[in-house]
Formats: structure tokens, C-alpha cells, sequence
């Protein structure tokens, strides 16, 4: 993306500031990734039908999904909406076997 370029703050607490936000903001893009990542992975076990995958990689989203709304990443709502959507495709896959 090209972006246009910042002015440098002039106060000392405005350069410390500036030096958080880059580090702040590329551990905020690395947590949505994760996030992003867990619940895709969910996903295609799901389309590829392959149940124990799918209910394996759910468990471990779960996790991600919640530690990454407690970060405040997400929202808390977003996230529990997400997991539920993907636990009723999870179910869905285990009764259809």
C-alpha cells in the first residue's frame, strides 16, 4: 500500500509513541493472522469432509479465537460468533458420516 509519508513528532513522547505504534502494530497484524489462519484451516478440513481433521483443528481454534479476543484484536461477540458457526459446520460434517 502506499502510504503517505508521517510527519516526525517533535516531543519526546510523541517519537516514544511513534516507536510503539510500529511494534504495537505488527504484533496486532501477526494476532489477526493467527485468527485469520485458524478458522480457514477449520474450513477446508470441513469442505474436504475429513471429520476427525476438522474436530482436531477446531479445538485448537477455539483457543486462538479466545485468546485472541481477550487481546481485544477482535470483539469478544466476533469471535464467539465465529466459533459458533464453525461448531455447527464441525457438527454438521459429523452427523452427515
Amino acid at each position: 500500500m502506499a502510504t503517505k509519508a508521517k510527519k516526525n513528532p517533535r516531543l519526546a513522547s510523541g517519537r516514544k509513541r511513534a516507536r510503539q505504534n510500529v511494534k504495537l502494530n505488527a504484533a496486532n497484524t501477526s494476532l489477526r493472522s493467527k485468527y485469520r489462519t485458524a478458522v480457514k484451516n477449520v474450513e477446508k478440513a470441513v469442505l474436504a469432509g475429513d471429520k476427525v481433521k476438522a474436530t482436531e483443528l477446531f479445538a485448537k481454534a477455539q483457543s486462538v479465537l479466545d485468546s485472541v479476543a481477550d487481546k481485544g484484536i477482535f470483539h469478544k461477540n466476533k469471535a464467539a460468533r465465529d466459533k459458533s458457526r464453525l461448531s455447527s459446520k464441525v457438527k454438521a460434517l459429523a452427523l452427515a458420516a
